[in-house]
């Protein structure tokens, strides 16, 4: 058994939170370069320059990407022979939310109660955490600010087994061209398939960070997501919604067992800004 204090967990959360908001990953990069090397339209050629000259004066002078700096959501693997001493693991990720938002002077977006008084926390506290249980002695710890504007534009629709490919294919096309130009594309799709309503609904989130030119193991999905890219793209959205090529750099399906009566499908979309950050304990 390997234990892990939760000082270290809080810690390493609060320097996820700024690296995540201040640098973009790798994969995203690549993926607004070849945007803009393979974008035949002018001005959406343009906005893809301004993008990537923001993303480069943003790590250069460690101010964040974005002004809104997102709804904290937190991923968890955590190994079966890893036991965590001091305090509580959920208590560590909140505190170090909190550390990190206030110490990086980010922008709190979260509100205490979502009725009436929706009064800020603050601190961008609480996190939204989705934990997995996993073998092995290691604490995986991804962190995902999610921006408003895209995380507004999330769907779910329970289809009908028989209305099967074509169906979500087709869900995939309306959800991204009726967002339009609030979730700020080129997107990272995300798009979960199977399970219940609540499973799909996080499968999409969890797809999101997949990253940009990953593949699907299973043949048949990597098949669906090279086409629905393809068919998104031909929607002629493009860049910040100004008509292109490039409306999505990715679109990354998971899928889980279903119930014979089911094919639910959610949809999670990511902006251009697609920013996320990992540690291994």
């Amino acid at each position: 058994m390997r234990e892990i204090h939760v000082d270290t967990i809080r810690d390493k959360v609060a320097e996820l939170c700024v690296e995540a908001t201040h640098v973009l990953p790798d994969d995203v990069r690549d993926g607004l370069r070849h945007a803009e090397a393979t974008e035949p339209a002018p001005l959406a050629r343009q906005v893809l320059v301004e993008l990537i000259e923001n993303f480069d004066i943003a790590q250069r002078e460690m101010i964040p990407l974005c002004q809104d700096t997102g709804t904290t959501v937190v991923f968890v693997e955590l190994g079966q022979e890893v036991h965590v001493v001091g305090g509580s693991l959920e208590a560590a990720i909140h505190a170090g939310v909190g550390q990190g938002y206030t110490g990086g002077y980010m922008r709190a977006s979260i509100v205490e109660h979502p009725l009436t008084s929706r009064i800020n926390t603050g601190n961008n506290t609480p996190a939204v955490i989705h934990y997995e249980v996993v073998p092995g002695e290691d604490l995986l710890i991804k962190v995902l600010p999610k921006g408003g504007g895209c995380e507004n534009m999330t769907r779910f629709t329970n289809l009908l087994p028989r209305a099967g490919r074509e169906a979500v294919i087709n869900f995939i096309l309306r959800t991204v061209e009726e967002s339009g130009g609030n979730p700020c594309p080129p997107l990272i799709v995300g798009v979960g398939v199977g399970g219940t309503a609540e499973k799909a609904m996080s499968l999409a989130k969890q797809a999101i960070t997949r990253g940009v030119g990953s593949v699907s193991d299973d043949p048949e999905v990597a098949d669906l997501e090279a086409e629905a890219l393809d068919k998104v793209n031909a929607l002629g959205v493009g860049p910040q919604a100004v008509g292109g090529l490039n409306t999505a750099m990715a679109i990354n399906i998971l899928t889980y067992p279903t119930h014979i009566t089911a094919l639910p499908v959610a949809v999670n979309l990511q902006c251009h800004s697609a920013r996320l950050k990992e540690v291994r304990l």
